[in-house]
């Protein structure tokens, strides 16, 4: 009893406040209120100077990924209202693309294909990769509208992400499937009644053999075959690099 009318007694106190202490308690409000101000504006300072170093980045590596006239612009844009904080500040960022010359910069939602849009995630992760770990990335039409050596680079970028995460890749391009560490064949057939999937791991000469049918649509031949142990060979040098 004794001890719940010392509580009783401490939380009165605390709400009958006299003018020194109402004082106090402003005075603390406005020194944090400023604190998280200032705060504030050295987070919107430095990611400022982090979207110019992101931005070259990022547009460096598009230019790999067959988007050679492609630009990011990442666009921190103080609030007006600087007591309008929340947890992630007083700035709003915004990315924004310039696919090719002459069009104009627009945010991502509304300036990117979902080709475009693949690779540019594609490069924003290669860049973050050591900043901003995740365990899992699915890539869906990563490799729309590329070939030759834009889909070699393609396949080399991804096998770069893999070395900290698992990449699922969803891809017709054999410059991409070379740079698998497990390869996977999913193919449609029908018996006359019933349409039905398969999926098969593709290994040793078999992945060598479904490599030849992606570059030619033949099931081998002699060049085909070179080409595509040529291809694996590229593909284990960048796994051996990361390795190293």
């Amino acid at each position: 009893m004794l001890a719940w009318q010392a509580a009783a007694m401490a939380s009165v106190a605390e709400v009958d406040l006299g003018d020194d202490r109402m004082q106090q308690l402003a005075a603390l409000e406005a020194a944090q209120r400023q604190e998280v101000v200032d705060r504030a504006h050295e987070l919107s300072r430095l990611r400022s100077g982090a979207a110019i170093a992101l931005a070259e980045q990022v547009t460096s590596e598009l230019h790999a990924l067959a988007m050679p006239d492609a630009s990011l612009v990442v666009r921190v844009t103080s609030r007006e209202d600087i007591s309008d904080l929340s947890s992630h500040g007083a700035a709003d960022v915004e990315l924004l693309l310039r696919p090719h010359m002459g069009a104009d910069f627009r945010p991502l939602t509304k300036g990117a294909s979902g080709g475009e849009l693949s690779r540019i995630m594609l490069a924003l992760e290669v860049v973050l990769a050591g900043a901003d770990p995740v365990p899992t990335f699915i890539f869906d039409e990563v490799d729309a509208g590329i070939g030759g050596r834009a889909a070699v680079e393609v396949g080399r970028r991804l096998a770069r992400l893999a070395r900290t995460a698992q990449v699922i890749v969803v891809t017709h391009l054999p410059q991409v499937a070379a740079f698998a560490d497990q390869h996977v064949v999913v193919s449609k057939g029908a018996d006359g009644v019933v349409t039905s999937s398969s999926v098969v791991v593709a290994s040793g000469r078999d992945r060598v053999s479904e490599l030849v049918r992606m570059l030619s649509g033949l099931d081998e031949s002699e060049a085909g075959a070179a080409h595509a142990e040529e291809l694996l060979a590229v593909a284990e040098l960048e796994r051996a690099s990361g390795r190293s």
